[in-house]
């Protein structure tokens, strides 16, 4: 298995510790802890892809599990988020449909000997998640150390990204069935 394949299963891997983090309150520093194992998760999303490519060690499993474990990542921050108030469920089951829909999709092509990239639209739509995620967990962590009423701006500005997230998931979504239409009608 090689260095890129390595970090994809490093990130899945993570998800537990960072969940673990996140949702015991009881932990001292949890929150902090969380957004590093979160930070570390995403950083090693940047850099498998990065010496996949500089390497040519691009790989079918990478192809596959890479987005994979960027999508579990991700929605593992959302549903801990639901869980302790910070967002609602249609937040992420728009997130979720829109994962589970382009997911079989590229599973359906590799089926038949397709590979479907990931296209410039997946890549900030998936930058906004992480970005969303590590505001609201940042945001998380001041509330923990300083008096929660100064910080209401935070919750707004959080709220903004978490939306501003979704449109970008609902819009990457869209134009990747429309630039793959040809092969959904194939099925």
């Amino acid at each position: 298995m090689n260095l890129p394949n390595k970090l994809t299963i490093i990130r899945i891997l993570l998800i537990p510790f960072f969940m673990f983090e996140l949702l015991f309150d009881k932990l001292p520093y949890g929150d902090i802890a969380a957004i590093i194992i979160f930070s570390v998760a995403s950083f090693t999303d940047f850099l498998d892809g990065k010496i996949a490519r500089s390497t040519n060690c691009v790989t079918d499993f990478g192809k596959f599990a890479d987005p994979l474990a960027d999508k579990l990542l991700v929605m593992s921050a959302f549903i801990c988020f639901v869980q302790l108030g910070i967002t609602n469920a249609a937040v992420v089951m728009i997130i979720l449909t829109r994962e589970l829909a382009v997911t079989s999709l590229r599973l359906v092509a590799s089926s038949k000997k397709i590979v479907i990239a990931a296209n410039l639209w997946g890549k900030v739509k998936t930058v906004s998640q992480m970005l969303a995620v590590l505001f609201v967990l940042a945001v998380q962590a001041i509330k923990d150390m300083i008096d929660t009423n100064n910080v209401y701006i935070l919750d707004y500005i959080s709220q903004i990204l978490i939306y501003v997230s979704v449109v970008l998931t609902i819009v990457s979504g869209v134009i990747y069935i429309y630039q793959n239409r040809n092969i959904i009608k194939e099925m």
